[in-house]
């Protein structure tokens, strides 16, 4: 079971794992297809798949079965099911905050912080990290020491479309291989998700919240991750979406950046998820006050 709350409701409620996953990550024989299904070709081949047309008659079992609320998004006749796991909402079902001072969300998710410590390391779930493993850049991560690591765990009734989250400038871009592990916390006991799994990330500077590192991370059954070659941008601009599955977006922010708000390091302390929209507010520069403008 993995503990998330909703953060309007303050109601927590516990996210069962889906009987597949146990049986990959908890099974022996479950172990055999795991080291088959997390490899690139798997998750290309059902990717393509979800790219035709007939894929569309599991659209609307997957709406029912997940909860979704369809009354967020444009009706339309969705040409594929990756079309619809990759619709695009109503602007005005995700309200975005234009305060300069607030951080905001680059996604619908459950989000952890984690503060990295001085050695550079941090524990998600039970396995040490150090940035170096994550990045493979030893410079890099000397940058972060004393920040937070923030995860942003999409899951496949989210909305899979996400944006930058302050204006601001790409400096680089750079994508590392690997594999294709289930983002969910079934996964974290055995494998070092975030070092292990394919991703891409980018080196953005902000305007009001210096250089950071926005990451996508694929998943089990992510059969692309899709980001949009952007040079400038503007806060709330759509920086990219996932195909089918669920995922993860990481962000990493230098010490004495921002102030996370007092709720999520709360949660975050105690192993639980808050579940976010994007653009909504998750923390203020350093020396803001913790309004709501």
């Amino acid at each position: 079971m993995n503990k998330v709350v909703i953060r309007k409701t303050g109601k927590v409620y516990e996210e069962k794992i889906p009987k597949g996953a146990n049986f990959l990550y908890h099974n022996f024989f479950g172990n055999i297809i795991l080291s088959l299904v997390t490899k690139r070709f798997f998750s290309s081949f059902v990717g393509k798949y979800m790219d035709k047309k007939k894929s569309t008659k599991y659209i609307n079992s997957f709406i029912k079965k997940n909860s979704i609320d369809m009354s967020d998004y444009p009706k339309k006749e969705y040409q594929s099911f990756n079309d619809f796991f990759s619709r695009k909402i109503i602007p005005s079902k995700r309200p975005l905050s234009m305060a300069k001072k607030n951080f905001i969300s680059p996604a619908d998710a459950k989000v952890l912080v984690y503060k990295i410590k001085e050695e550079n390391k941090f524990n998600i779930k039970g396995k040490d990290y150090t940035l170096k493993e994550i990045l493979r850049d030893e410079k890099l991560e000397k940058e972060y020491k004393n920040g937070y690591f923030l995860v942003f765990r999409l899951s496949v009734d989210d909305y899979h479309r996400y944006i930058f989250i302050d204006n601001g400038v790409t400096i680089k871009e750079r994508k590392i291989n690997g594999k294709f592990h289930t983002v969910g916390p079934v996964a974290f006991k055995k494998h070092k998700v975030f070092q292990e799994n394919q991703r891409e990330y980018s080196i953005l500077k902000l305007e009001n919240f210096g250089k950071i590192i926005q990451m996508e991370v694929g998943a089990l059954m992510v059969g692309k991750i899709v980001n949009h070659q952007v040079k400038k941008f503007k806060r709330g601009q759509e920086k990219g979406y996932f195909l089918f599955g669920g995922s993860t977006i990481v962000i990493i922010v230098k010490e004495n950046i921002i102030q996370i708000d007092k709720d999520i390091l709360k949660n975050s302390l105690n192993n639980i998820e808050t579940k976010v929209k994007q653009g909504e507010v998750i923390a203020r520069k350093v020396g803001s006050s913790f309004d709501k403008v």
